[in-house]
């Protein structure tokens, strides 16, 4: 296996999206930006793969006018997945592996404002006996939040708790949409919003696009004095249905789990109960730090949130606050798909 690291990465991430910018213009900062931190041009990238969805964009082949924020001339090497950019960033790695090439930028963008992401996301779900009667996706993480508070494995408090430790640490991070600490006790007394959430239990609908640059061997130290090497990536998958499982647990992200420990972990939870099932499911340590960048119920675009997450990890390796951190990122209605990459200081060979 080839020693592939995170080296780049950039992000934007805002509460409305009016039209303007429109993607392209939000991705060629973020490119420019990528290019920067590493001293990498246009020419120097071998894969470019991206993540959206002509779903939330409401055309088909939305990804097509992305493409422009790369440019015309000479020809790239190209592909997109309809999935969060973190699927892209597996792709792209898995290109690396084969030796074609030695780089490669994923970027991925979302518009989810450009109408209403509870109701366009049940159009993920089973097509003959789910959608049909318009499930969106918040009253299902309700219903999962419940199944919980039954069962006993969580309480109304430790929901709040993690709302007030993502909302407290967001305030360092400039792009988050929701900042500003509170108590347990000042969450507790908020109203419902999807009995047993309330609003601080639920991401944000949010629009934004972000990029990162994977690199392997001497190109990964030549652009990064201290690379975010990756030693782990895995994706599984649960059945749709949601019948089917036990939507108390995820299968898919045990499976996933890297089995070494790490000192950060950026948990893709659009729900403050789905950071307690990942926390179990993942078997991460009580002294692991949790999304000290606020996470997902902090600011959530859609299809860019999980490649934030591998992003926002990689930034300790980097800065030298951690040696060995986790991304992960989800897809689908109550954690059905995850994935989880793991990343250190230190390349494997």
């Amino acid at each position: 296996m080839r020693d592939v690291a995170v080296v780049g990465f950039a992000q934007r991430q805002m509460k409305e999206f009016d039209g303007s910018p429109t993607c392209v213009e939000l991705l060629v900062p973020i490119f420019a930006e990528c290019y920067e931190q590493t001293g990498f041009t246009r020419q120097d990238i071998g894969f470019w793969c991206s993540g959206s969805s002509d779903y939330l964009a409401g055309r088909s082949f939305s990804f097509v006018s992305a493409v422009d924020a790369i440019g015309a001339l000479p020809p790239v090497n190209e592909s997109h997945v309809e999935m969060d950019a973190a699927w892209a960033l597996y792709e792209a790695w898995l290109k690396i592996q084969t030796g074609e090439v030695d780089t490669a930028l994923v970027y991925g963008f979302g518009k989810s404002s450009a109408g209403v992401l509870r109701r366009t996301l049940a159009l993920q779900l089973d097509p003959y006996t789910m959608t049909p009667i318009w499930p969106d996706t918040v009253s299902i993480a309700a219903l999962q939040a419940r199944l919980g508070l039954d069962q006993g494995l969580w309480d109304e408090a430790a929901l709040a708790a993690v709302a007030q430790r993502s909302l407290t640490d967001a305030e360092t991070n400039e792009w988050a949409i929701r900042s500003g600490g509170s108590s347990i006790e000042a969450l507790l007394e908020r109203s419902l919003y999807a009995d047993p959430l309330r609003k601080h239990d639920i991401a944000p609908v949010s629009d934004g696009a972000s990029a990162i640059v994977l690199a392997a061997g001497d190109r990964a130290r030549e652009a990064c004095e201290r690379p975010a090497w990756i030693t782990h990536i895995a994706h599984h998958i649960d059945p749709l249905h949601l019948g089917a499982r036990d939507l108390t647990t995820s299968p898919s992200a045990r499976r996933s789990a890297p089995g070494q420990p790490v000192e950060i972990a950026e948990l893709h939870a659009p729900f403050s109960h789905q950071e307690l099932i990942l926390r179990r499911e993942l078997g991460l340590a009580n002294d692991v730090a949790i999304n000290p960048s606020g996470g997902a119920l902090t600011a959530n675009p859609m299809f860019t949130a999980g490649l934030n997450r591998i992003g926002e990890a990689a930034q300790r390796v980097w800065d030298g606050s951690a040696d060995a951190v986790l991304g992960h990122a989800t897809s689908g209605p109550a954690l059905q798909q995850n994935l989880v990459c793991t990343m250190s200081s230190e390349a494997t060979a």
